[in-house]
């Protein structure tokens, strides 16, 4: 089923940092992250209907105008706004109405109107429309104050997209309103880039992979895995479950070569440092390529990046909070990159403070936080990054920048909701 999978290949040298570099910057790092990364080439035609979440790999052109012809925006009454001057209107009704769906195929004459009903079009001889609730009518006659604005209260053909048009651009990612767009031109297939798989792998001879299972004093239950497994899906990617391996560099290897094979991106998360356990730093060491970003970030100073066979591999703290937030600030633009999105920055909000901090020049900070009812920020009770209770908390995170910082309740923080990062 993997087999005609070809991810992208990178420069073996691809996340290499120049000498002498030490601590990196986030902007920095998102910087050479985005240059080094490529989209997937592989394209297919789906229907529009299967299209929620799919990257357009080419323009949606127009099959036809919308609307396709001249229709009337409101129930009322249509003339010939030639036909009608100052005052009191007194226009003949022809025999019949439009409607939407159902067309008056006659010519209205000069001087006298027609019953039309919302969405009809417009018939020959029609070409303003006054409101049912502005007109008098015996049936026979309808009256109406004038003088009437021309065209008022109808829709000129293609005023919406006209035929042929760009409906939406390559790199769009399909929405429900776009799907609604495309039906209403007339498109009924689009061609998208196939979608991209996203592997994940935790390790760690401290982790239980099955919360069914007893785990002793030493031992902590795999939090990463289902909640990366979980951010792929919600990133309109297909999720490559790895499972969980030991402290066994075979083992490691194994799942590696099984990642590489199904998937075009693969997330580790655990043994990413440098201490003696650190089993996925030393093979990816020895074997992928590995560049290890210090970032000037907390939480989430150590990210492994590397190759493996060519895919690249993020190589995430082993702190579920620390691996959350490395995953939204570095993965997320990367995943859009690489589906044929386009690297895209979490659109963020300017709001008050609800809380005070003394901030340390050197590092970002990424805060959990939630917007109270007073439209402040407010951040989790602690920091600390074993707390995640904090995630399921918080509502987005806040960012502080690299400089220090005095924050007292009311001072301006940028505040990243989760629904900014496609969540």
């Amino acid at each position: 089923m993997s087999g005609h999978l070809i991810p992208p290949r990178l420069r073996d040298d691809c996340f290499a940092m120049p000498q002498g570099v030490d601590w990196v910057p986030v902007e920095d790092a998102l910087a050479r992250l985005r240059a080094a990364l490529v989209p997937v080439e592989q394209v297919e035609e789906i229907a529009v209907a299967d299209g929620l979440g799919r990257v357009l790999a080419e323009p949606a052109l127009a099959h036809r105008s919308n609307p396709p012809r001249a229709n009337s925006a409101v129930d009322g009454y249509g003339f010939a706004h030639a036909a009608t001057g100052e005052g009191v209107q007194r226009l003949p009704l022809v025999a019949g109405r439009a409607a939407a769906g159902q067309p008056y195929d006659g010519t209205v004459p000069a001087g006298h109107a027609i019953r039309i009903l919302t969405g009809a079009i417009l018939p020959e001889g029609v070409d303003t429309v006054v409101l049912e609730e502005d007109c008098a009518t015996d049936g026979a006659t309808v009256a109406f104050d004038g003088p009437a604005k021309p065209r008022a209260n109808t829709r000129k053909a293609g005023e919406d997209v006209s035929e042929g048009a760009v409906a939406l651009p390559t790199g769009r990612v399909l929405r429900a309103p776009d799907l609604a767009l495309l039906s209403a031109l007339g498109i009924a297939r689009v061609r998208v880039f196939r979608k991209l798989r996203i592997a994940v792998l935790s390790t760690g001879d401290e982790i239980v992979a099955d919360p069914s299972r007893t785990a002793l004093p030493h031992q902590i239950y795999d939090a990463n895995r289902p909640m990366l497994l979980a951010l792929a899906r919600k990133w309109d990617a297909d999720p490559v479950d790895l499972g969980h391996a030991g402290d066994d560099p075979a083992a490691i290897r194994r799942a590696l070569d099984r990642g590489s094979a199904e998937a075009d991106l693969i997330l580790t998360s655990g043994g990413a440092s440098a201490g003696d356990e650190d089993h996925v730093s030393a093979l990816l060491r020895a074997e992928g390529k590995l560049t290890s970003w210090r970032i000037a970030m907390k939480p989430g100073r150590p990210l492994a990046l590397a190759l493996w066979q060519g895919v690249p591999v993020f190589g995430l703290p082993g702190n579920p909070v620390a691996a959350f937030v490395c995953a939204l600030i570095f993965a997320r633009p990367a995943v859009a990159l690489m589906s044929g999105a386009g690297w895209t920055g979490p659109l963020a909000f300017t709001v008050p403070a609800g809380f005070t901090k003394a901030k340390k020049a050197g590092r970002r900070e990424y805060l959990r936080a939630r917007i109270g009812s007073d439209g402040r920020a407010e951040v989790f009770a602690s920091e600390g990054s074993g707390r995640i209770s904090g995630l399921s908390w918080a509502e987005g995170l806040v960012e502080l920048p690299d400089d220090a910082m005095d924050i007292a309740p009311g001072t301006p923080v940028m505040f990243l909701p989760y629904s900014a990062f496609g969540l």
